[in-house]
């Protein structure tokens, strides 16, 4: 597959780039856990059906130490024993707020009371931005079909 568009040859999505890449860069220096970060953030391109971002984000996880079982586990975390329970109320806040559209009505206060009893609130803030800057990730690479397989582990880092 070929991308639609070359994000890096354009002087408008550099412009943008800049400012992703700044966020990403707070978001990665934020006190959420860098696991829990990869672990969302694979989550939420797992439901978008990202495969660029899936690629990056189990590459840098890998990398990072994470381990295959816990990475092959994410897709059905609810039923897996490898997480901890602080990444279980991350994992489950982060589906419900990309699931928005599916009908769900968004991130329910018992999730975001689960969460809140794992997470600080400096680590509440970055999930949800970290959550809302993936769903924004995924679609602009999946709406120019970005293609997946040739990422390196810390290419924008």
């Amino acid at each position: 597959m070929d991308a639609r568009l070359n994000y890096f040859a354009s002087p408008t999505a550099g412009k943008a780039l800049k400012y992703f890449m700044s966020a990403g860069k707070a978001l990665k220096d934020s006190p959420l856990p860098a696991a829990t970060q990869e672990l969302v953030a694979l989550r939420v391109s797992q439901i978008n059906g990202c495969a660029v971002c899936i690629d990056m984000h189990t590459k840098e996880a890998a990398a990072a130490g994470e381990t295959s079982v816990r990475l092959n586990l994410v897709a059905a975390w609810r039923e897996a024993t490898v997480f901890t329970e602080a990444e279980h109320a991350a994992l489950q806040l982060a589906e419900e707020g990309t699931r928005v559209a599916d009908g769900a009505g968004g991130v329910s206060d018992e999730v975001w009371a689960y969460a809140a009893k794992h997470h600080d609130e400096e680590q509440l803030t970055a999930l949800v931005v970290l959550v809302s800057f993936m769903n924004m990730v995924n679609r602009a690479n999946i709406i120019a079909r970005q293609p997946a397989g040739n990422y390196e582990p810390g290419q924008f880092h």
